[in-house]
């Protein structure tokens, strides 16, 4: 049976225009889901959308529809996005469908039945935006902490979560499981965070009517962090003992950016121990992008936006740019020229050049069908051993979501190509009659090389990949076994690759 691997990217809110930032974690959790299949597991890959909520409804009574107009207007671009991005998940849940719905109202009772979730009071300073219930002593000159707009003093009847309750608890699961919350200095954020006390947590509003109601007193709406959270296990069928929850719960990873990581690390967690449920292995907090060093906003009319990328530059190169550019958990900054830079660089001069030389030689030495190599000299060795040892290395990366690292390891090799073309000089060898065995074992090793370097990118650049492996006549169906060296099989069509990768002026 297939290991199982269950890849999550936080439910986007439909209050929101999709942005570079969406893009980035879908992205990164889709080349994270293809890794995996690639390597043999059976993978849940889910993304969604985040539609109850105060801003919601606001909105909507702004934009003259209901909340569901509005969101079922809305949802449609992210959608329409992850298609043209080529993400692959393998469902997104709506928090305004029935079994989201059914499965929220079930884990709130389940921990109320408990004695966990008590009525009570609420007074504190309230901010919209956030949807955040703010203590004065964390207000920034009375202003909300997060988002710095202004807040609002309310005072409401409440359904109370004892959050409090579970502090030790959730310290201790920390301390044992280090992976738990990465990267490290986020871990460290949130020990300090924990160990300054947890208060009880305010799970219910009765200010607005968009959102689940409280069962058994619809009074109340469920808070929409404790609704949203609860998707990574509705999606899987929860409540009901699911094949999909029983194989893929608990998540192995939940990608998130790290304005949400204390819902991530801290509610949610607390949330599942009330429950008695297991917490998901690792959440990984990712870093914000700039925009030419500054902040994205509105106001600065400076949001990238995904779509206009697409035109302009390619999917493939967009995908490469989001997890090449930066490490994955640090702040990154976004400009064209930084974009081009990488596109002709690193897309077109290193990895589409090496394949159009590689297979033009191929057609004009052997009339493009793969020959047999000879004996391997050492320094078709020293490249077969680059190449098959860039496999574990990369591993090791993704096992890390150390993206940019497995893309410089691969990228090692295909320069270590482009060298030894330069060394073993094919168009002399070529010269001579004599030499025809060596050049044959040349050109294996070289386009064999390559093809399992595509083998790997798949999971990165999918659509480039599949072109380069068409041209290297690799029918392969892009699974582990691939990645063995030796996949190439003399007689193979070779076809000359066009360029993958225009080159464009910055």
């Amino acid at each position: 049976m297939k290991p199982s691997f269950y890849v999550t990217t936080p439910i986007y809110y439909v209050n929101d225009v999709p942005h570079i930032g969406h893009a980035y974690t879908t992205v990164a959790g889709d080349v994270l889901a293809r890794y995996k299949r690639l390597m043999g597991y059976d993978v849940y890959f889910l993304t969604g959308s985040d539609e109850h909520g105060q801003k919601v409804e606001k909105a909507a009574t702004t934009a003259g529809e209901t909340p569901l107009e509005l969101a079922d207007r809305v949802v449609k671009r992210y959608q329409a996005l992850w298609e043209r991005l080529g993400i692959s998940n393998n469902d997104f849940i709506r928090t305004t469908q029935e079994r989201h719905k059914k499965g929220v109202a079930h884990i709130f009772k389940d921990i109320l039945d408990k004695g966990d979730i008590y009525l009570g009071e609420y007074e504190d300073w309230y901010c919209t935006p956030c949807e955040t219930f703010w203590p004065e002593t964390q207000l920034i000159e009375d202003r909300c902490p997060d988002c710095n707009r202004p807040v609002e003093k309310l005072k409401e009847e409440s359904y109370f979560f004892r959050m409090s309750k579970y502090q030790e608890q959730l310290l201790a699961h920390i301390e044992a499981n280090p992976e738990f919350i990465q990267p490290k200095s986020k871990r460290n954020e949130i020990i300090s965070f924990v160990k300054d006390g947890l208060r009880d947590l305010s799970v219910s509003r009765t200010t607005f009517t968009w959102g689940i109601p409280v069962p058994g007193n619809d009074k109340h709406i469920i808070y929409v962090w404790f609704d949203a959270l609860t998707n990574y296990m509705t999606a899987l069928g929860y409540p009901e003992a699911t094949d999909n929850y029983r194989n893929f719960w608990p998540a192995n990873v939940h990608l998130i950016g790290k304005d949400i990581l204390r819902f991530h690390a801290v509610y949610w967690p607390t949330f599942l121990m009330a429950a008695g449920l297991p917490l998901p292995e690792k959440v990984f907090a990712h870093g914000w992008w700039t925009v030419e060093g500054q902040k994205m906003s509105k106001s600065l009319q400076n949001v990238v936006e995904p779509n206009m990328l697409i035109d302009k530059y390619g999917v493939d190169v967009v995908r490469y740019f989001l997890l090449r550019e930066v490490p994955f958990g640090l702040d990154g900054d976004f400009s064209h020229a930084a974009l081009v830079q990488r596109l002709n660089s690193d897309l077109a001069n290193d990895l589409g050049n090496l394949l159009s030389r590689s297979t033009a030689m191929a057609v004009k030495y052997f009339d493009g069908i793969l020959p047999a190599p000879a004996e391997l000299a050492d320094i078709d060795q020293g490249l077969k051993k680059k190449t098959t040892d860039m496999i574990d290395h990369v591993d090791a990366c993704m096992d890390d979501l150390a993206f940019s690292k497995a893309l410089q390891a691969v990228w090692e090799v295909v320069s270590a190509g482009n060298k030894y073309i330069d060394e073993s000089a094919p168009w002399t060898l070529a010269k001579d009659p004599n030499q025809k065995d060596r050049l044959a074992t040349v050109m294996y090793c070289l386009l064999e090389s390559q093809r399992i370097v595509h083998v790997l990118l798949s999971a990165f650049i999918p659509a480039t990949s599949e072109k380069a492996l068409t041209s290297l006549g690799c029918q392969c169906k892009v699974e582990k076994a691939d990645l063995d060296w030796g996949g190439l099989q003399a007689g193979t069509t070779i076809i000359k690759a066009e360029a993958l990768f225009p080159r464009m002026e910055g």
